[in-house]
């Protein structure tokens, strides 16, 4: 039987010295602080922040920038109190989005209706 290049896993594997993570294993702090890096880093991606000129990046995406920073605003207004000493880190990431969002826009929002604005308030 021949072998299929696209049946490949993707990504990392394991290795016996890396031992799988059973999710239910790994602590809620640590669920959702990933989330909210992945979400960061997507959104500064978005809003070309990592490109040498922001204004030129071909991949950037207000709009699509724009829902990734609302769900991170929604993500860190519901766990705060979960968060410990990483809400503070957490939270100065996401001001730090909305601000280059607003920076970022043509015509800005309104003071509050930003992206996630609703629900951390202005920036």
């Amino acid at each position: 039987m021949k072998h299929h290049p696209d049946s490949e896993p993707q990504g990392p594997q394991p290795t016996p010295a890396q031992p799988v993570r059973e999710l239910a294993d790994i602590p809620a702090v640590e669920v959702i602080t990933r989330a909210a890096v992945m979400l960061m880093s997507a959104a500064a991606e978005k809003l070309g922040l990592a490109a040498d000129d922001p204004d030129t990046d071909a991949r950037r995406d207000l709009d699509e920038a724009r829902r990734l920073i609302t769900a991170l605003a929604g993500l860190v207004t519901a766990s705060a109190e979960y968060l410990g000493p990483h809400a503070g880190p957490v939270r100065d990431g996401l001001k730090s989005l909305q601000l280059a969002f607003r920076e970022s826009s043509a015509v800005p929002d309104e003071p509050g209706q930003g992206p996630g604005e609703r629900c951390t308030g202005p920036v």
